[in-house]
């Protein structure tokens, strides 16, 4: 009887092998939100996806410049007596960082999470805001 090649099944178990021998056998759960940011005239804002995280699990640091957001999704074993044929989305820690420049108004950072987005809102400084200058005349 003739098998069927599947070159995809045979680079996942060359992958398994070199996670177990180099100990890393999490570094396929890895995962890391996506995350946009924006800046308008008075802020800088942060939306960082996180479905099915609960917001007791994120954590927001600001140091040196840099926004940090981590936490941990967990994956769900409810489902006892299952099987599973494909599991994609990332579970376990993660973090992302940012770097903002040096006008962001440290003290003054919000953080909100509604619906799965987590919204960091880091005002600029007055100094960094345009303002207009008035021209007079000789």
């Amino acid at each position: 009887m003739l098998a069927r090649w599947d070159p995809i099944t045979d680079l996942k178990s060359v992958q398994d092998e070199m996670d177990r021998f180099f100990g890393r056998s999490a570094s396929r759960n890895a995962w890391a939100p996506s995350l946009d940011v924006s800046e308008n005239e008075d802020r800088f804002e942060v939306h960082v996806d996180l479905p099915g995280v609960n917001p007791e699990e994120v954590s927001v640091t600001y140091e040196k410049g840099t926004l940090t957001v981590s936490g941990r999704r967990d994956f769900s074993s409810e489902d006892q007596g299952e099987t599973w044929h494909r599991i994609e989305r990332g579970y376990g820690a993660f973090a992302r960082s940012v770097r903002l420049p040096e006008t962001a108004e440290s003290e003054k950072i919000e953080a909100t999470f509604d619906k799965g987005v987590l919204t960091v809102s880091v005002p600029k400084a007055e100094a960094a805001k345009p303002r207009s200058i008035e021209v007079k005349a000789k």
